[in-house]
């Protein structure tokens, strides 16, 4: 028996190493995106889009690296999508507050969420949030992020008159938005692995061809140096002085709850990994996840998570460990292509924002509409996000009117009060993000 398979259990769970790089390759190939679509979102903050490539891709070595031999799963982890939105354009956008004083909240999140998931109160607060109210937070996330794609790539522009509206059509980069959003359609339409990453391809190959985009001057080169974010979190601990700024840490915390251990138990049914309605071992996972997030957070990028991408690697035959450690590996690789970076313009991501905003928005499918109740709050969540540019009151909305309307509905019972706790927590927080003064 090789190490392989005494470490990773290949041969108790029916597969090999072979199989399991296949799956790791798979992976990868469709999370891949991230890459060059957190330096563009994290770049719109300010922050140095080379330090953010090398801050990706190092972070989900790590957290590939911990759920492969803390937790053995075949599930990747890397910066999220949601955060960083959440990051940009609430945080640094919204409120005024510069990157590196917003830095000091994921870090300080971190140290909570690495506390609390060691504590195990993460699976506490988790259990304690109505599932509707997590499906309607995943869609919401994926409305938002699909309408910063639509503007990105110049498909949706502001409106004096109705506040937006359709971009023009005679402007030649927003066509590449509109070839990579059918293409990647296409593709997933036809069950291709890793459709987004190669429509992402495909679009900055054709803004090549036609002049579009400029082309580097070279493909390879060492990794961008992390000096312009490293540790920049831990020098303006200062802020925390700031009442929004435990607001901001709050809304780390609620966010990355839910993405990470929403999307740990679905890849965990679709591998077949589920016991008695459990998942296994899902502390260990909780915990490579926390640490990931806290590397990051000192690295330069916003938190981790768990990719619903995995599901790709996991469909191909990934069951242990080795998928999740492969595909850290060809991140570690990827360090290597940091010129490209030049090439992956707003209007190349643009696609991949928009395409996995639907894939956040089909959550919407399992929340009860039938009880208005439950209904309400959900739709706030969902339609708030979008609309006030902001995750938080999103967020806050839903879980200001949810213990109201149960208790209006004679189900005051079904409310539990951590979520009654939450409601005042949430009355605090838009009076915070609200009253008090920006900074400059």
């Amino acid at each position: 028996m090789s190490w392989w398979d005494r470490k990773f259990q290949l041969t108790a769970q029916a597969t090999s190493v072979r199989q399991e790089m296949l799956a790791g390759l798979t992976t990868f190939v469709s999370m891949a995106y991230i890459l060059f679509v957190n330096p563009s979102i994290l770049g719109d903050a300010g922050m140095n889009k080379g330090a953010v490539f090398t801050a990706t891709a190092v972070s989900a070595i790590v957290g590939c690296v911990l759920m492969a031999f803390l937790a053995n799963y075949p599930i990747a982890i890397a910066p999220g999508l949601g955060d960083n939105a959440f990051f940009t354009y609430s945080v640094v956008l919204g409120l005024g507050i510069p990157w590196p004083q917003a830095m000091t909240g994921v870090f300080v999140a971190a140290i909570g969420f690495t506390l609390l998931s060691l504590f195990k109160v993460r699976e506490l607060v988790i259990n304690a949030i109505p599932q509707d109210l997590k499906l309607a937070m995943a869609a919401g996330i994926g409305l938002f992020i699909a309408f910063v794609g639509l503007q990105g790539g110049g498909l949706v522009v502001a409106s004096k008159s109705s506040l937006v509206a359709l971009g023009s059509l005679t402007v030649p980069t927003t066509w590449l938005t509109i070839f990579g959003v059918l293409l990647i359609g296409i593709l997933m339409a036809r069950r291709i692995p890793g459709s987004i990453f190669l429509g992402l391809v495909a679009t900055a190959l054709l803004g090549l061809v036609t002049g579009l985009i400029k082309a580097p001057a070279h493909f390879l080169a060492p990794a961008p140096s992390l000096k312009p974010t490293w540790g920049v979190g831990l020098q303006h601990l200062s802020i925390l002085t700031d009442p929004r700024m435990w607001a901001v840490v709050l809304i780390f915390l609620l966010v990355a709850f839910f993405d990470t251990a929403g999307t740990l138990i679905g890849l965990a049914q679709q591998a077949g990994i589920m016991k008695n309605n459990r998942m296994p071992r899902i502390g260990q996972a909780l915990v490579a996840d926390s640490i990931s997030m806290l590397a990051g957070a000192v690295l330069g990028t916003t938190p981790t998570a768990a990719y619903v991408e995995s599901s790709a690697g996991i469909a191909v035959g990934g069951k242990t460990g080795l998928t999740a450690l492969t595909t850290g590996g060809l991140f570690a690789l990827s360090l290597l292509f940091s010129p490209l970076l030049t090439v992956v313009t707003n209007q190349v991501t643009a696609p991949a924002l928009i395409v996995v905003g639907v894939l956040m928005v089909s959550s919407l499918k399992d929340i009860h509409w039938d009880q208005f109740e439950v209904a309400f709050p959900a739709f706030l969540i969902i339609i708030g996000m979008p609309l006030t540019y902001n995750i938080s009151y999103g967020i806050a909305f839903g879980f200001l009117t949810y213990p109201l309307l149960m208790t209006a509905a004679g189900r005051r019972k079904e409310v539990n009060a951590i979520m009654w706790a939450l409601l005042f927590v949430f009355i605090i927080l838009l009076y915070v993000l609200n009253i008090m003064p920006r900074s400059n």
